[in-house]
């Protein structure tokens, strides 16, 4: 049973999960330092990326912390291709991953094209994008409670980044199975 995300049940199950938490050295892209003074100085910009995953994933039918999990994977190997100055988008196997990579590159872009709009240029710099996604990445891995069908990590973006009650309500995914 797939329950929405403010039900009052899993809002209480969740507060009484007991996460395991993951050991810093487990995570992936090591090589990405993430700083507290980076991520305070682009407060900003991890915001409007968290908000983007947020919606991207309620805009998705289905989608589940596995799939933002493949779509982390995806974006960040995009975005590291961008640094050497070749632009190659890699493209999940999962079909939810994908939609998801693509509405949160979406929100980017309309994020960038506000920032063009506001200061006449663009101040965003892939690097930037880089480093917001590993440290969601490892957000994810943290918050995740290790459940096939779980949405925790979806639920704490709505309650930390800006809440559920200004995202459109996310459509049921069905059970019905067509060709």
């Amino acid at each position: 049973m797939d329950c929405p995300l403010d039900c009052e049940y899993l809002q209480e199950a969740h507060k009484h999960e007991h996460l395991t938490p993951m050991n810093p050295d487990q995570f992936p892209n090591q090589d990405i330092r993430v700083k507290e003074e980076f991520l305070e100085e682009h407060e900003v910009l991890l915001a409007a990326a968290a908000r983007s995953l947020l919606r991207a994933a309620l805009d998705t039918p289905g989608a589940v912390d596995s799939d933002v999990r493949d779509a982390f994977d995806a974006l960040i190997r995009t975005y590291r291709t961008l640094q050497s100055g070749v632009y190659y988008e890699t493209r999940p196997v999962n079909a939810l991953a994908a939609r998801i990579c693509d509405k949160f590159q979406a929100g980017m872009e309309e994020f960038r094209k506000e920032e063009r709009e506001d200061a006449g240029m663009v101040r965003t710099r892939d690097v930037e994008v880089l480093v917001i996604l590993a440290f969601l990445q490892r957000l994810e891995l943290d918050r995740n409670n290790g459940r096939p069908r779980g949405r925790a990590f979806v639920d704490f973006l709505g309650g930390f980044f800006g809440g559920l009650d200004d995202m459109p309500e996310s459509p049921r995914a069905s059970s019905l199975i067509l060709p």
